[in-house]
């Protein structure tokens, strides 16, 4: 791993940024083809969050968090920070300050494949973290990484610039040169799903909504209207 810091990136097009982050993670990934989902013990530190923006990605070193500093100056407003460590590593790599020099930058959350701290201030503050654990212990800084490179973060390969939704079902990653077909075929589910919904609401059973009697009957599944039948 070469230690650099690229300074200009590539990002996805806005718009597909917008309508992916309104789709949320569960729909942007059955739209991806159900892929690009991290790890599911990426959880957000505050329940209710929910955010979508490009990727300033980071490689760190387990148990230092010295290129999240140097990441700081390279982010822009609307910005999600991705980081991968080159290790498995649970320490509390972010906290207080560190969201704070981010929130001057307009960075809107931060996926973190590590361990965050400082979780009162952070939920105070409204800024939004997943990460892999919570973690009282410190870090140093020590090691260099990498800034803005192809990082592997929970499991999902992340390109600096690719649109990151994150919410209550976890973090999900469409790489920017999807990211205006995978828009697209996301709002469409959602456009059906608002239909649907309507449907389920007037009572209407999902089984024939679907039409899943005929599939159900060829499979061998019988109905019987007394327990001795059984």
């Amino acid at each position: 791993m070469k230690p650099v810091v690229v300074r200009n990136i590539k990002r996805a097009d806005p718009n597909a940024i917008g309508t992916l982050a309104a789709a949320g993670v569960s729909t942007a990934h059955e739209a991806l083809g159900r892929s690009g989902l991290m790890k599911p013990y990426m959880r957000p530190i505050w329940a209710g969050a929910a955010i979508g923006g490009p990727a300033v990605t980071v490689l760190a070193q387990p148990g230092d968090n010295w290129m999240l500093h140097v990441a700081v100056e390279q982010c822009q407003k609307g910005d999600v920070l991705v980081v991968g460590c080159s290790a498995d590593n649970t320490d509390g790599m972010f906290g207080e300050l560190l969201a704070t020099a981010l929130v001057a930058r307009g960075v809107i959350g931060l996926v973190l494949d590590a361990g965050c701290r400082d979780i009162k201030a952070l939920t105070e503050m409204g800024f939004p973290v997943w990460s892999r654990a919570i973690s009282a212990k410190g870090t140093v800084k020590a090691a260099l990484g990498a800034v803005n490179i192809p990082v592997v973060c929970a499991g999902v390969n992340v390109e600096p610039g690719d649109v990151v939704v994150c919410d209550d079902d976890g973090v999900v990653v469409v790489p920017k040169k999807l990211a205006v077909d995978t828009a697209a075929k996301a709002q469409k589910r959602h456009d059906d799903e608002d239909g649907k919904r309507e449907r389920l609401a007037t009572g209407e059973l999902s089984l024939d909504m679907y039409k899943m009697r005929e599939g159900l009957a060829k499979a061998g599944l019988i109905y019987v209207d007394n327990p001795e039948d059984v």
